[in-house]
């Protein structure tokens, strides 16, 4: 348990303080993205179109000072390093980050509010997916397990239900792309993405380290998990959280930073890392309802509009529309995250009600 309070209080540190940096820098150098205001969209977004961006990479700083600080601390312990679990779910992140890192300094540098082709941002999306779920079925650890299975999973595999290696690249593939893109949809509002993974990454923070605690290695019994290196996931879970809380520290209303693309690929990708891993993909949909309502919200009003040519929501992604039907911004922000703290408290509940169900 110290090791990851440990992770968390260097995250938050490094977080805020390379967000500070960057606030410093970006406005210096006039690194902000050109943020588009659609017509009759809400104005108040306008103020945005000078705020520095690129923020992901403070959050990703304070994950890797985090994890590995934790493990540097843990050393004179002789307890082992860092695992091919962790090393493969922020090389994920860190991946995705550089897809999204090269979107914003294409959007700085041609002072535009597109970057990567949408089919180019996908190719590198997938690519990273293909190889971290290639890698993520190999290195056994001594008990035989691997960071990744083929299995569906809720809140453990379900042993009954398995695809080969050509569908789970596929699926891997399609919860990389889409955790990408639904925070990416989510971050409209000054701390809202931000705000709702704190919650969502805090409650993973409790289902890894109970995945540790109740570990088949360490101790069979009815309901244990087969998961490996949990203990490094719950790191990696509370670093990341840590460094969420450090960066909303500066993109908290009135921003004075965005989390750009860098940002949004890297959690998305840290996230579908996460659920693969510890072999909870459903499991996580519940805990990252919010971010998976907001994309759903852009699919329908999508469908919605070229089906009937009328429109679902005001405005897609539909805390835009809570905007235009009057809601001050700061109000639609802490009600979306009271729905995402919901969200994460019920995500812990199910998992737990799943593993008294196993032990009876």
């Amino acid at each position: 348990m110290r090791q990851i309070l440990f992770a968390a209080a260097i995250a938050v540190v490094v977080s805020m303080a390379v967000t500070r940096a960057l606030v410093v820098t970006g406005t210096r150098r006039r690194n902000a993205e050109r943020v588009r205001v659609p017509v009759g969209g809400p104005p108040v977004h306008s103020a945005a179109r000078d705020t520095p961006t690129m923020g992901g990479l403070a959050i990703l700083a304070g994950i890797w000072a985090g994890y590995l600080g934790a493990h540097l601390v843990v050393v004179r312990l002789h307890t082992p390093g860092p695992s091919a679990t962790g090393l493969l779910v922020l090389g994920l992140a860190t991946a995705l980050g550089a897809v999204g890192f090269l979107d914003d300094s294409i959007k700085i540098r041609k002072r535009r509010n597109l970057g990567l082709t949408g089919a180019g941002k996908a190719a590198l999306q997938i690519v990273a997916a293909v190889v971290f779920g290639l890698l993520a079925l190999r290195f056994p650890g001594a008990d035989g397990m691997t960071p990744a299975t083929r299995h569906i999973s809720y809140a453990r595999d379900i042993p009954t239900v398995s695809v080969g290696l050509v569908a789970f690249l596929i699926g891997v593939s399609f919860l990389v792309t889409a955790w990408s893109g639904a925070v990416a949809v989510t971050d409209g509002l000054d701390g809202l993405a931000t705000g709702t993974l704190v919650f969502a990454l805090g409650a993973y923070v409790v289902i890894t380290f109970w995945q540790y605690d109740k570990a088949c290695s360490a101790m069979p019994c009815p309901g244990c998990y087969h998961v490996r290196d949990p203990l490094d996931l719950a790191l990696i879970s509370a670093a990341a959280a840590a460094a969420c809380a450090g960066f909303l520290w500066w993109n908290a209303a009135p921003s004075r930073i965005l989390l750009g693309g860098t940002g949004s690929q890297a959690m998305g990708g840290l996230i579908a890392g996460l659920s693969i891993t510890t072999h909870t993909e459903l499991l996580m949909v519940i805990v990252g309802a919010v971010l998976v309502a907001e994309a759903l919200s852009v699919l329908l009003q999508v469908v919605v509009f070229r089906t009937t040519r009328s429109r679902l929501f005001k405005m897609a992604p539909f805390h835009h529309h809570f905007e235009l039907s009057k809601w001050a911004e700061s109000t639609v922000v802490v009600r979306f995250w009271l729905l995402g703290g919901i969200a994460a408290a019920a995500g812990p509940a199910l998992f737990f009600g799943e593993y008294f169900s196993q032990r009876r």
